[in-house]
């Protein structure tokens, strides 16, 4: 399998030089140069199972990633889960699911892909014999799974920032007080938006990328979407389709990945994409109004989103696999702050497959209540917003909703909503306790460089 950039005009390379390089060299993304045909499923295969036998043909055997070596580097990433189904499905509703992504190390659906790819990553730099520097924005949840995920790596250091004030305490000290002498934490004076912008700008600085052996784990990095496509490929297995999901989306990571497992033969009727306030999304698949306006924090920040990074790969797919037009498009939306899709272009890969809502904080705050009082079930902001979102526009067949978090990393809004504060799970029952470690820095990129740079120690 090779891979190919949305921008057009980076090289083609195979699996191990994409996962190093995160960002293509021309600013674009990676994706495949053709879509494979899902497997059929194995009886009674475990998850790890199905998960290498799903991501195979991406990883084609590269840099010694052959099937046994995948298969084991698949189970002791899904060991580290306290659930033995990894992701399991609950039922809600009578044709409605919870599939519950947040039995991992660190709470969140990021740990199903983070925990395989630093595996990954320490695999694939132990047979070349490199190191490399990881640098990430997250909104959330995505430092923190990337850090458990590389902190025990031997071949990578990490640097993640975060929007200084705007992630729940839960979140930053999930990042901030691990003590491991690779993990570094930036606080940036500023907005998710900002984070990664910087990040990409730090990629785009070639004489720094290449000085620094730049490499990314956030959702631009093709790994961490492939691994997603695997839950939803599992969902399909086991309540044997047409589904439709419900994807509480910022980044629009976690629903391309289901995008991509309809496309390879998954049983999938379409996308209900469930935004915040922060809803551009939803304006662009409802009116075609793709226009950034500011951030507004809110109940559920890891959404707190305007700009959507993997919406590339999508509209990659719009245009024909034309990057040169892609590169086009979103020059002119940094620059405008508006994007135009034709509606021919939206025509073949909109409609009828994606629909979306906004689920602001007040009706956040009812799913939560209502959702506790019928069935027990607690649900983190963000994993309302996915339930609120399936239940207001409906399908004609079995909804599954993402569950993305546990709802003790947002113990605050739970409360407010039911009354219960939600305790942490055993082994992080002493995160409020914990010493924190990170630095303050502004929105400027020449001192996150020098920081980076620097080595300086938290």
């Amino acid at each position: 399998m090779k891979y190919v950039s949305t921008r057009g005009s980076a090289p083609v390379l195979g699996f191990a030089d994409v996962l190093l390089a995160g960002l293509a060299n021309d600013g674009g993304l990676y994706v495949p140069e053709t879509w494979p045909v899902l497997p059929p499923a194995i009886e009674g295969a475990t998850y790890a199972e199905r998960a290498a036998q799903v991501m195979s043909p991406f990883v084609d055997g590269d840099c010694g990633l052959d099937d046994a070596t995948l298969l084991g580097l698949c189970r002791s990433a899904y060991a580290t889960f306290r659930h033995p189904a990894v992701v399991p499905l609950v039922q809600l509703g009578d044709r409605h699911f919870v599939q519950e992504l947040f039995h991992g190390p660190t709470l969140a659906f990021k740990d199903v892909a983070l925990q395989l790819v630093g595996r990954l990553f320490d695999h694939v730099l132990a047979a070349r014999g490199q190191r490399v520097t990881i640098v990430g924005a997250t909104s959330g949840d995505t430092g923190s799974a990337a850090i458990d995920g590389v902190r025990g790596c031997a071949h990578v250091d990490i640097v993640i920032l975060h929007p200084h004030g705007r992630v729940s305490e839960v979140q930053r000290r999930q990042m901030t007080t691990v003590d491991a002498p690779n993990v570094r934490l930036v606080a940036v004076e500023g907005t998710f938006d900002d984070c990664q912008d910087l990040v990409k700008a730090m990629f785009n600085d070639a004489p720094f990328r290449e000085r620094m052996h730049l490499s990314a784990v956030n959702s631009i990095n093709w790994a961490r979407v492939m691994a997603q496509v695997v839950y939803y490929v599992v969902a399909c297995d086991l309540l044997r389709g047409p589904l439709t999901f419900s994807v509480p989306t910022g980044n629009f990571g976690n629903v391309l990945s289901g995008w991509i497992a309809r496309q390879m033969g998954a049983s999938i009727d379409g996308f209900i994409v469930g935004s915040n306030v922060n809803d551009i999304l939803t304006r662009f698949f409802v009116d075609n109004d793709m226009s950034t306006s500011p951030v507004v924090p809110s109940l559920s920040p890891s959404m707190d989103i305007q700009v959507s990074s993997n919406f590339e790969r999508l509209l990659f797919e719009m245009n024909g696999r034309d990057g040169g037009m892609t590169a086009e498009q979103l020059q002119r939306f940094r620059a405008t702050g508006r994007l135009v899709v034709e509606a021919d272009q939206r025509a073949a890969f909109v409609d009828g497959v994606f629909r979306a809502t906004s689920i602001d904080d007040e009706a956040t705050l009812a799913v939560i209540r209502d959702t506790y009082d019928s069935t027990g079930m607690l649900l983190d902001p963000h994993s309302a917003v996915a339930v609120g979102s399936g239940e207001r526009l409906g399908a004609p067949g079995p909804i599954v909703s993402l569950a993305t978090a546990h709802p003790a990393k947002f113990p605050d809004a739970v409360e407010r909503a039911t009354g219960l504060r939600p305790p942490l799970p055993p082994h992080l029952g002493d995160l409020l306790d914990r010493p924190e470690r990170f630095t303050v820095l502004p929105n400027d990129l020449q001192a996150i460089e020098r920081f980076v740079e620097s080595g300086e120690p938290r």
